[in-house]
């Protein structure tokens, strides 16, 4: 098993510790939705969801695409945006769709490759 940091949650910044009626409150409902769910603005003092991706890939690239490339199996436990993050990376998803994209949780998503090449992804029930 391997910690790394590079694979934890998207930091909300100045919305941390506050409820979803405190940020409405504080900075404006649509304000609050943009930071939340688009790809490259982030909240005051946190990242985007391009920031994550750009922390996330290259622990990606240089960790973990070695294991499949050997045809090893990987497990990857991390946070939504974190496997977000992956998703883009692999190519299942463009920035764009992502932030429609609704993770089950406790679902394992499931990435077969095939000669390095991604040919199919699947949520075990």
């Amino acid at each position: 098993m391997k910690k790394n940091q590079n694979l934890n949650e998207r930091d909300y910044g100045d919305l941390v510790g506050l409820n979803k009626a405190e940020t409405a409150d504080k900075f404006g409902k649509e304000q609050v939705h943009i930071w939340r769910r688009s790809y490259d603005i982030p909240p005051p003092n946190g990242e985007s969801l391009k920031d994550v991706v750009n922390r996330v890939s290259p622990y990606f690239t240089e960790t973990i695409q070695p294991h499949i490339l050997n045809k090893k199996n990987v497990l990857i436990a991390a946070h939504g945006n974190s496997l977000r993050a992956i998703m883009i990376k692999v190519g299942m998803y463009k920035p764009e769709e992502i932030s429609s994209i609704e993770l089950p949780t406790g679902s394992p998503l499931c990435l077969d490759y095939q000669n390095g090449e991604l040919i199919e992804h699947y949520y075990l029930d």
